[in-house]
């Protein structure tokens, strides 16, 4: 089920909250950027470079301070809170992690990450 924008509002009270709908958004994206870092970059399986760190980090601060109700996934979001740049480097990991979990019989990911 996907979001309406037309239905969203926003509820000051959400921001800094953490529901277990921003705990989901932040449990796929960790692990997006953890198949990413693990497979573009020198590091050992379960730890992440400073940069995909710092793009975790990021993306962990912008969910804490979304004040939609209900919150919608972020692509489909009409403000769009992450600076360009961190953007382009999120659309990227999503794009590789999300083939890489299609290519190993993943698709269990995928359809829950695209029907909620």
């Amino acid at each position: 089920m996907s979001s309406n924008p037309s239905k969203l509002e926003i509820n000051k009270e959400r921001v800094g909250a953490w529901d277990k709908g921003k705990e989901q958004e932040f449990s796929t994206l960790s692990k997006f950027v953890a198949v990413y870092c693990n497979n573009h970059h020198e590091t050992g399986k379960g730890q992440l470079c400073r940069e995909c760190r710092e793009l975790l980090d990021y993306g962990h601060k912008r969910l804490e301070m979304c004040a939609f109700d209900p919150k919608p996934k972020c692509r489909d979001c009409p403000a769009h809170c992450y600076r360009k740049d961190y953007r382009q480097r999120v659309r990227e990991v999503m794009k590789f992690s999300g083939m890489y979990f299609v290519k190993r019989g993943r698709v269990d990911w995928l359809i829950k990450y695209f029907t909620r």
